[in-house]
């Protein structure tokens, strides 16, 4: 979660002033530019989000980049958690495939996965990685698909494919 207090002090140490003066900052600019928590065109048509952050113009760092994607994985673990308990139980490539797929298909689109869900739950890994190809996943990311397809196969015997897992 979200620690603003020490996100504060930080700033505040960075840029030379109080931390008191970072809040009210965030308060004021917070009222004077509003806060949408998705993209919009601001009114001279720039795309921007949060409070007033100009895409066009700023983008993200990638330190932002990997904050957001660090909520988003807590996110899809959360999900597979409350809706696939099982996969938990997996070996860590499995559970790369899980959250991978998650990740790009949301859990709704995961669990539509039924009868590959089903296999990986058996320990089937070759025949759930078969059955992932048989999807309108396979022929819209095929590349993706296959790389996860591929991780699965490897665990039939035990296997791994050490490359996946050094990343």
């Amino acid at each position: 979660m979200f620690d603003k207090s020490m996100f504060n002090r930080a700033i505040s140490k960075l840029c030379g002033v109080t931390a008191t003066f970072v809040d009210k900052c965030t308060e004021m600019l917070k009222k004077n530019e509003g806060m949408v928590c998705h993209v919009y065109d601001d009114s001279l048509g720039y795309k921007t989000i949060g409070v007033g952050r100009c895409l066009d113009k700023n983008g993200i760092t990638e330190d932002e980049a990997l904050y957001l994607l660090n909520n988003d994985i807590a996110k899809v673990i959360s999900n597979l958690d409350k809706n696939f308990g099982s996969w938990r139980t997996f070996p860590e490539p499995a559970r790369f495939v899980c959250v991978d797929m998650v990740f790009q298909l949301g859990i709704t689109g995961f669990m539509g996965f039924i009868r590959t869900r089903d296999l990986m739950e058996m320990g089937l890994w070759l025949a759930a990685s078969e059955e992932l190809l048989d999807s309108k996943y396979a022929i819209q990311t095929p590349n993706r698909a296959l790389q996860n397809s591929r991780q699965l196969a490897l665990l039939q015997d035990g296997q791994q494919d050490l490359r996946r897992s050094s990343r």
